[in-house]
């Protein structure tokens, strides 16, 4: 509006005999003035604002879906690890606690930021543990509708289809509980727990690796197999028969140390290839 028309229109008001007015009236009187006189321009949105909204929704999105997931069974409020093994091959993970982890091939675990004191982990496919011995903090693992709770030990947890979760208890014991279901399950050494269909059963099974008078090339065959290790040994001892009982996880540095003790030589590990080298002592 013009600064002459706004001197008018105060002018006229001015001029204008005073009368009590209805506050109906008054209050439309005012929008009138002010809407003349104080016109609005209309507000140009610049593109980024859009681009920015769009980023903060995103990301409020994923916020909640990160803090929002309550695999674990407690509050996941908090910072987790994922571990992913996308390879074909086994792969070694240590855990903060010092536990050891084999993550089977298209396997996941997840872990909270608090573990030291949180032993709980949130498992997708097949891996082995072998504990370290807390017991002041249970270790527990969560797989599907069941839940495996131990101090320290060694087993393997498998997910199945449709469900479906199988526990197998190498060293030590384990107590199994599946959601919904007050009963638990005490496994010993050599017993297989499996869940499927809602419906449980335990049965044995054979943890050892049998060497019946073999030769000894057999064994460090099992070890490349296994570990995924190369085992080098004197030519002279190839050949040697043997007869060996091993646990199929039994762990890299025993089956060493074994064999070392058992042949009266020296081994030499080698980490960065993954290589074994026994020398005579």
């Amino acid at each position: 509006m013009e600064d002459k028309n706004i001197d008018k229109e105060l002018k006229k008001v001015w001029e204008e005999e005073a009368t009590q007015q209805p506050d109906e009236k008054k209050e439309a009187s005012w929008n009138d003035f002010s809407a003349k006189v104080f016109e609005k321009k209309p507000r140009k949105i610049k593109p980024w604002y859009y681009a920015a909204a769009a980023i903060l929704l995103v990301f409020l999105s994923l916020s909640g879906v990160l803090l929002s997931d309550n695999s674990f069974g407690g509050n996941r409020d908090m910072a987790y690890t994922i571990v992913e093994n996308p390879t074909t091959k086994v792969k070694l993970i240590n855990l903060p606690d010092s536990t050891v982890v084999e993550l089977q091939p298209n396997a996941k675990l997840e872990y909270t930021s608090d573990f030291a004191d949180n032993r709980k982990i949130n498992l997708n496919g097949t891996a082995f543990f072998k504990v370290h011995k807390d017991k002041e903090h249970p270790f527990r693992v969560f797989c599907g509708e069941t839940t495996t709770t131990v101090l320290g030990t060694c087993f393997t947890v498998a997910e199945g289809e449709e469900d479906s979760v199988s526990v197998k208890l190498y060293e030590g014991s384990v107590q199994m509980t599946v959601k919904g279901n007050s009963h638990n399950w005490l496994l010993s050494p050599g017993e297989e727990f499996v869940y499927n269909e809602q419906e449980v059963t335990v049965e044995a099974f054979n943890r050892f690796k049998d060497f019946d008078n073999v030769p000894l090339k057999s064994v460090l065959k099992h070890i490349r197999d296994t570990y995924g290790y190369e085992v080098i040994m004197p030519k002279s001892y190839i050949n040697m028969q043997v007869t060996l009982r091993l646990n199929e996880k039994e762990n890299l540095t025993d089956v060493i140390h074994i064999l070392a003790e058992m042949y009266n030589l020296t081994p030499q590990i080698n980490e960065e290839i993954k290589k074994v080298t026994f020398k005579s002592r």
